[in-house]
C-alpha cells in the first residue's frame, strides 16, 4: 500500500520542460509570456535566446503571448519550438505622420491615434471632442457650457507663452481650431496626435505645441453603401451651486447690518413677506431652478453614400447637429445648429503598372467640404450681470415679478405700479399674466445684477458662419517607391451676426437702453 501511494505521488509531480519561442523569421522572441492554461500562477518568460523552462506535465496546454503577435495555445513537450505569428491587425495598422503614412510597428516618434472604431456609438459635438479621454498626454477641457463652444486642447501641457494651441491638419490642409468645426465627427476615419518634436518636425515652428492630424473617410471597394445614423439625447445641469435659502439669507443680512451698527432689515426671518405681500415659503425664489433648462434636447443626423472601384473612390456625406442650451435654450437665447457637407473623391486617370515601372500611374483627388452654423448665446463666465451670475447672487426673498399693480383709492401707486411709474421712460418686460419682471435695483441694492428671467425675454443676437474648404491633389508615380504629390487647398470663411433692440428696456443701471436699434456685421477671410 505504501509503495502504491509513492508511485501515485511521483506520477502527479510536474516535470520540467525546455522550449524555444521564435518568430516567423526564426529569430528568438525575447520576453514572451509562457503560462500553463488554467493556472496563471505557473508561468515564466523567454530569455535572450527565446528559451524558457516551465514545470508542467507533458501534454498540458500552455499559453504563449507577446505584444504584436497572435496568442497561441500549444501542448507542452520537452524540447518544443513554438513559432509566433504576427498580429496583422496591430502591426499592419498604419498611422498618419507629417509626410505620409507608416506602419504602426515601425513608428518611433510619440504619436497617439484615435480611429473610427473608437468613436463608434459616441455623440460628439465637434471633431476635437473625439480626443477626450482617448489619447495619453492630450488634455481636452470644456471652456464653456455654451452650445457649440470649442474645447481647450493642450498637448503635453503648456508649450509656449502666448498661445498653446496645436496645429490642425485636415486631410493635409493646415487650419486652426475654427476649421475643425467644419468636420463632422461622423466623417472621421482617424485622428493622429503628433506629440513630440520628432513627429512634428516637418511643420517647423507651427508644431511647437503639437499637431493634430485628421483623416476623413473614403469609399471602400465594392457596391455602394448607404449609411444613416441618428442620435437623440437630453442635457441637464448635473449640479447647482449651493446658495442660502430665504430664512438663512435674512438672518445673515440682519447680522451684517447689526455688526455695522444698523437696524435689522427683516423683523422676523422665519416669517418673511415678499414685495408682493405674499408669505415666502420654504427656500424662496430659486433663481437657478427657474433659469436652467432641464432636459434640453440634442440631436444628430448623419447620412453618407460611399463606394469604390478600380477607377473611382467616392464618399459623400451630409450631417446635421442641433443643440439647445441648458441656460436660455428654451427661450431661444442659447441654441446651436450646424449643417455639414463633404465630398471626398479619388479618380484614377492612368494605370500602366503592368506595362512599365516609371510614369505608370496618375491619380486625381478632390476633397470638398462645406459648413453652415447658426447659433445664439448668452453672456457666460461673468459675475457682472450675466444671467447665470445674477441667478447666483440675487436674493431668494426677491420675487420674479411684481403683481401689485394699479393705484390705491387715495391715488398712491401700489408697489408694482410704483416701479412701472419710476421707469416710465422704458418699455419694461412683462410675463404672460401682464406682470412686470422685477428690477432688482428697485427693490434693493444690487448694482449690476439683473433679473435673469427678464433677460431671457429680449431679442438675441443671431450669429452665422459659413466655411468652404476645397482641396485638389495630383499623384504621379515617377518610379518605384518615388511619387510626385501636388496639392492645392483653400479655406474660405464668412461670418457675421444680426441683432436688434426691439424695445427700450431697463434691467439695471449698467444694462439698459433708452432707444431701439438694429445692428448687422459681416466678415470674411480667405487662405490658400
Amino acid at each position: 500500500m505504501l509503495l502504491l501511494a509513492l508511485m501515485v505521488s511521483m506520477a502527479t509531480k510536474a516535470q520540467s520542460i525546455l522550449g524555444t519561442v521564435i518568430d516567423d523569421l526564426g529569430e528568438p522572441v525575447i520576453g514572451a509570456s509562457v503560462v500553463e492554461k488554467g493556472n496563471p500562477q505557473n508561468g515564466t518568460i523567454t530569455n535572450v535566446d527565446g528559451q524558457f523552462r516551465l514545470n508542467v506535465n507533458t501534454g498540458k496546454t500552455i499559453v504563449i503571448s507577446y505584444i504584436g503577435y497572435l496568442t497561441q495555445e500549444v501542448s507542452a513537450s520537452n524540447g518544443m519550438t513554438v513559432t509566433m505569428k504576427e498580429d496583422v491587425n496591430t502591426l499592419q495598422d498604419v498611422v498618419v505622420i507629417g509626410y505620409g503614412v507608416q506602419k504602426k510597428s515601425v513608428v518611433t516618434a510619440s504619436i497617439a491615434k484615435v480611429s473610427a472604431d473608437d468613436l463608434e456609438g459616441k455623440t460628439r459635438l465637434r471633431a476635437e471632442d473625439a480626443l477626450k479621454g482617448m489619447a495619453a498626454g492630450v488634455n481636452v477641457t470644456s471652456a464653456s457650457g455654451q452650445p457649440g463652444a470649442k474645447s481647450m486642447i493642450r498637448i503635453r501641457g503648456i508649450g509656449t507663452i502666448n498661445s498653446s494651441e496645436p496645429l490642425y491638419i485636415i486631410d493635409g490642409m493646415p487650419t486652426d481650431q475654427n476649421g475643425m468645426e467644419s468636420v463632422n465627427p461622423g466623417d472621421i476615419e482617424s485622428i493622429e496626435v503628433l506629440k513630440d518634436a520628432a513627429s512634428g518636425a516637418i511643420y517647423g515652428a507651427r508644431a511647437a505645441n503639437g499637431v493634430i492630424l485628421v483623416t476623413t473617410k473614403k469609399g471602400k471597394m465594392g457596391k455602394a453603401q448607404i449609411n444613416y445614423n441618428f442620435s437623440q439625447g437630453w442635457q441637464s445641469a448635473w449640479k447647482k451651486r449651493d446658495v442660502t435659502g430665504a430664512t438663512d439669507y435674512a438672518i445673515l443680512q440682519n447680522e451684517r447690518r447689526i455688526q455695522n451698527g444698523l437696524a435689522p432689515l427683516y423683523n422676523d426671518p422665519y416669517n418673511l413677506i415678499d414685495a408682493n405681500g405674499n408669505a415666502i415659503k420654504g427656500f424662496g425664489t430659486d433663481w437657478q431652478d427657474l433659469l436652467f433648462n432641464d432636459n434640453a434636447p440634442i440631436q444628430q443626423h448623419d447620412v453618407s453614400i460611399s463606394g469604390a472601384s478600380e477607377k473611382v473612390n467616392y464618399y459623400l456625406s451630409l450631417g446635421y447637429f442641433d443643440q439647445e442650451g441648458i441656460v436660455g435654450g428654451n427661450y431661444g437665447q442659447s441654441n446651436y445648429d450646424r449643417l455639414t457637407l463633404r465630398s471626398n473623391n479619388q479618380f484614377n486617370l492612368l494605370d500602366a503598372t503592368n506595362e512599365r515601372n516609371f510614369l505608370n500611374k496618375l491619380d486625381l483627388g478632390a476633397n470638398i467640404s462645406y459648413m453652415r452654423v447658426h447659433n445664439t448665446g448668452v453672456s457666460d463666465n461673468s459675475t457682472w450681470g450675466s444671467p447665470l451670475g445674477s441667478a447666483l447672487y440675487l436674493a431668494p426673498t426677491l420675487p420674479v415679478t411684481l403683481t401689485q399693480l394699479g393705484y390705491e383709492d387715495n391715488g398712491d401707486p401700489r408697489y408694482g405700479q410704483a416701479m412701472i411709474d419710476r421707469y416710465s421712460a422704458y418699455d419694461l418686460y412683462y410675463d404672460a399674466n401682464g406682470n412686470p419682471y422685477t428690477i432688482p435695483g428697485y427693490v434693493g441694492s444690487y448694482q449690476e445684477q439683473n433679473n435673469p428671467i427678464a433677460m431671457m425675454q429680449g431679442n438675441p443676437n443671431k450669429n452665422w458662419s459659413h466655411k468652404f474648404m476645397p482641396k485638389f491633389s495630383i499623384d504621379l508615380q515617377l518610379w518605384d517607391e518615388l511619387k510626385y504629390h501636388f496639392t492645392y487647398s483653400a479655406e474660405l470663411s464668412f461670418w457675421g451676426y444680426e441683432g436688434a433692440t426691439l424695445q427700450k428696456h431697463y434691467f439695471s443701471g449698467n444694462n439698459n437702453s433708452d432707444h431701439t436699434q438694429a445692428t448687422a456685421y459681416k466678415g470674411n477671410n480667405s487662405t490658400w
